[in-house]
């Protein structure tokens, strides 16, 4: 049997390109646009064709005739179109980047060149009240293609980070039949795995000389707020000397996970951009007075230990932050495969 095919488009430092891997495709091609994220697709994935540019300037027939594909040849395009503007941070600040979120309609441009036998949409949950999506779905529609649209939590699926996620699937052929959910279609994948587990993993693993095991430096003043929060602890368990003005002004119902200790025998909370900062989020070390190492974090994402990220330390905790989890880009394409051979 030939082996399944995939192109990642806005890939990242790749863990969907890792995890799709995984689940068996050959990933062909990948499209990012930040040069650092680019770099470190490169650095671990160098048999996968790699256009470093903005989406917007690639034309989706030349590139299927670069990689000397007909149209209907490839098995998967995965595409995860930046996901900030549609979250409910985002949405709940008014902070909205409408040229970033256009961005997610380009997929259908390369739909419509490679007429795959299945597409991928992974984002935030709040693109499901975008028209944008619609706008897809539609337009999916109308070249033959089947799609639903499911709701996913990564943590029921032996990533140690709860993480829900939207994921649109669309399968060509009218016929053609779709789950009324997907993790269904994996139930030998379902599991759970604690900090505590992931961590004892990591430790024999690491290497002294691994550029990514260190962690953000604090200042004094924030090393003293941060050794002051108890295990299981957050801001609110800071004595009045270690309190923050802002967040006295914000109250109980904002920034209510800052300087969160995360908990050892839970998955985490949400990888982000600044998941190694502790005033960003519950980003502190379980036991330890510090933030958690940037190999830490790519471990909560579940990328192998010796996962090579290009860049200086900001760029490397966005990649990380903004990766989809290596383990549920193979659980959601071991789920594809298994429904297109239905």
């Amino acid at each position: 049997m030939t082996q399944p095919s995939a192109i990642d488009l806005f890939a990242g430092a790749g863990g969907a390109t890792q995890g799709l891997m995984g689940a068996g495709f050959s990933v062909l091609a990948a499209v990012e646009n930040d040069s650092n994220a680019a770099a470190t697709h490169a650095k671990n994935h160098p048999s996968s064709q790699l256009w470093e540019t903005d989406i917007r300037r690639l034309q989706a027939s030349r590139m299927r005739h670069q990689l000397n594909l007909s149209p209907g040849e490839l098995t998967l395009l995965k595409t995860c179109p930046p996901c900030q503007g549609f979250s409910s941070l985002a949405s709940g600040k008014g902070l909205t980047d409408q040229e970033r979120n256009d961005l997610v309609v380009h997929t259908v441009r390369f739909v419509r060149a490679f007429m795959p036998r299945s597409v991928l949409l992974e984002n935030v949950p709040g693109l499901g009240k975008d028209a944008r999506l619609q706008y897809v779905r539609d337009s999916l529609s109308s070249l033959g293609y089947v799609s639903k649209v499911y709701r996913f939590e990564a943590s029921e699926f032996s990533v140690p980070q709860r993480r829900r996620r939207l994921i649109m699937l669309a399968v060509r052929g009218k016929k053609a039949e779709l789950p009324e959910d997907i993790a269904d279609v994996v139930p030998d994948f379902r599991g759970s795995v604690s900090v505590r587990k992931a961590f004892a993993e990591l430790q024999p693993k690491v290497r002294n000389d691994d550029p990514l095991n260190r962690h953000r430096k604090s200042s004094d003043k924030v090393l003293q707020r941060i050794s002051a929060i108890p295990i299981g602890g957050g801001r609110f368990d800071l004595p009045e000397e270690h309190q923050l003005e802002c967040h006295k002004r914000l109250g109980a119902k904002n920034a209510t996970a800052s300087y969160g200790r995360i908990k050892w025998d839970a998955p985490s909370p949400t990888m982000t951009t600044r998941c190694t900062t502790p005033a960003c989020g519950t980003f502190v070390h379980p036991e330890e007075n510090r933030g958690i190492t940037l190999r830490e974090a790519a471990t909560l994402q579940t990328f192998p230990f010796d996962y090579d990220f290009q860049g200086d330390y900001g760029s490397i905790e966005r990649q990380i932050g903004n990766a989809v989890p290596v383990r549920m880009a193979t659980v959601l394409g071991v789920a594809v495969r298994r429904i297109i051979n239905m």
